[in-house]
């Protein structure tokens, strides 16, 4: 590591103090957001300060070590060479877990995630592949003991979706999530191809963190909302009830229609819910535009309009074009094994990120 952290984790010990006697003062949770956020500090310095006593407590180690191996005691040396490997091999691991750690939190990791999926070009089979998309979120979800909730669908004849949106729940969602957003492009033979010819289509994925009420305000007066008979699928009781709700936003024009549910209570609250988020993103949006510009790479962009992974089902193959990673096990990929794929994802952008604080020395 070729920066001095040492005066940085001086203050953090100074911080991690007073984080200390905050979080033993009660009064601290009489605001409930205001002790969130000091306890997910007081979490976050406690293990820099940590990884950095082991990464100290490793050098001085190394340092005994080497003059042990030039010792006169043969033994003693080549047990204290055997130790120099393991300490070497050591060291620059937990130097990148201190860089890593005193990085900046990335906006909303720890928030639950509204997910939308819309078939793009490609007619009938964009929007089977959507369907399947969804399909693959949802396995991902209930495999990693998150919860999902349907807000809205469009179905299509085919089976798939012209749309779906879905709220997913649980611990660092939007974290585990965020890096899907943008355009997944398809490349196989369709059901309904006779002569046995690839097909490609598109559909887009946006990934939008949930928002709070404190986050964006929702005035009255700023909102129209309307009130009309559900259409299309769904049975007998949506489609013969008052229960769809579109909620325009009035200052940015921003429609957002909900008739999944029976209820049309349910369904107005799952479309202010869509509205704050796709308003939040929108506001984040402008904020990583202006951060962008002075990165390298935008892994963590996703643009709507990037095309960012590769299916093809003819060689059981996809593509991240972002990191430049193939992997052959599709089949798998579409189960919902996408684990080992966003950890990928998030360590190159984690490793941009640290270059980026690096050349800055933050």
């Amino acid at each position: 590591m070729n920066l001095d952290f040492t005066p940085i984790i001086a203050k953090r010990r100074v911080r991690f103090v007073d984080l200390e006697k905050s979080i033993t003062d009660p009064s601290l949770f009489d605001d409930a957001k205001k002790a969130r956020e000091v306890l997910k500090e007081h979490s976050r310095v406690k293990e820099l300060l940590s990884t950095w006593d082991e990464l100290e407590g490793c050098r001085r180690q190394l340092i005994e070590n080497e003059e042990l191996a030039k010792g006169s005691d043969a033994e003693m040396a080549e047990l204290a060479k055997a130790e120099i490997e393991e300490i070497n091999a050591r060291i620059p691991k937990l130097e990148q877990a201190v860089l890593m750690t005193l990085l900046p939190p990335q906006p909303d990791d720890d928030r639950d995630a509204i997910v939308e999926i819309r078939a793009g070009a490609g007619g009938s089979e964009a929007a089977i592949f959507a369907g399947d998309l969804y399909r693959m979120y949802t396995r991902y979800a209930e495999a990693n003991g998150l919860r999902t909730e349907m807000l809205e669908a469009s179905p299509n004849d085919a089976g798939g979706f012209k749309e779906v949106i879905f709220q997913v729940f649980g611990d660092d969602v939007f974290r585990r999530l965020r890096y899907e957003s943008g355009v997944h492009r398809v490349q196989r033979v369709p059901a309904t191809e006779a002569q046995g010819r690839i097909h490609t289509s598109t559909a887009t994925v946006a990934v939008l963190p949930e928002a709070e009420e404190v986050d964006v305000e929702l005035r009255p007066q700023d909102l129209r909302i309307e009130v009309c008979r559900a259409g299309g699928p769904g049975g007998q009781g949506v489609n013969t009830t008052d229960s769809a709700v579109q909620v325009m936003h009035i200052p940015t024009g921003k429609i957002v229609r909900c008739q999944d549910g029976r209820s049309q209570q349910k369904n107005k609250e799952k479309a202010l819910t869509i509205l704050r988020s796709r308003l939040l993103e929108e506001k984040r949006e402008e904020e990583a535009q202006k951060y962008a510009a002075h990165r390298k790479s935008q892994i963590g962009s996703g643009g709507r309009e990037e095309k960012i992974r590769t299916y093809n089902f003819p060689q059981n193959r996809l593509t991240d074009h972002r990191i430049g990673l193939t992997l052959y096990n599709l089949d798998r990929v579409m189960e919902g094994e996408i684990t080992d794929l966003i950890a990928a994802i998030e360590a190159a952008d984690t490793q941009d990120r640290m270059e980026q604080s690096a050349s800055e020395g933050n």
